[in-house]
C-alpha cells in the first residue's frame, strides 16, 4: 500500500498542466472508437469472431468492448475514476493489438497498429500518473470534506 501511495503523493506534486489535453485527447479517442463500434457492430463482430481470442463465439464480446470505450473515454475526459478506468482498459487494447492488428499486419494500410499502440501507452501513462489536479478526482478529493458540518444539500 506505501508504493501506491508514494505514486499518487508523487503525482500529485509532479503533474504538468499539458498531461489534461493529452488525458482529455486520450479519452475523447476511446469514446470516438465506441461511437464507431455502435456505427458499425457487424465489422466489429467480424474482426472479434475472425480472432483466435473468440473460439467459442461470445456474443458479449462486442457489447464489452464498445461500453468499455464509450464509457471509459469519457470518464478519461472528465477525470473520473481515472487510474480504474485505464486499467480496465488494458485488457481490451493489448487484445486489439495482439489479436486484431497482428491479423492485418501491423503496416497494412487499414491497419491501426500505431494509433493502438499510442492509446495503450497514454492508458499505461495515466495509470500510473493518474488524472491530477484539473478533473473530477481532483475536484472530489479538494472538497471532500467542505460538506460536513451537517447541513442538509439542496
Amino acid at each position: 500500500m506505501s508504493t501506491l501511495r508514494n505514486i499518487r503523493q508523487w503525482s500529485e506534486t509532479h503533474h504538468p498542466r499539458w498531461l489534461v489535453v493529452v488525458r482529455v485527447a486520450l479519452g475523447l479517442a476511446l469514446f470516438a472508437k465506441g461511437i464507431a463500434f455502435i456505427s458499425n457492430t457487424t465489422l466489429l463482430e467480424q474482426l472479434i469472431y475472425g480472432s483466435p481470442v473468440a473460439a467459442e463465439n461470445p456474443g458479449w464480446l462486442p457489447l464489452l468492448i464498445t461500453w468499455a470505450n464509450l464509457l471509459g473515454g469519457f470518464m478519461l475526459a472528465v477525470g473520473l475514476f481515472t487510474r480504474l478506468v485505464a486499467f480496465l482498459e488494458l485488457p481490451i487494447l493489448i487484445g486489439a493489438i495482439i489479436f486484431i492488428n497482428a491479423q492485418k499486419g501491423g503496416f497494412a494500410p487499414q491497419s491501426e497498429l500505431v494509433l493502438a499502440v499510442a492509446v495503450l501507452l497514454g492508458l499505461i501513462l495515466f495509470l500510473v500518473e493518474g488524472s491530477g489536479p484539473l478533473s473530477l478526482d481532483g475536484y472530489f478529493s479538494r472538497n471532500r470534506g467542505s460538506n460536513s458540518q451537517g447541513t442538509a444539500m439542496p
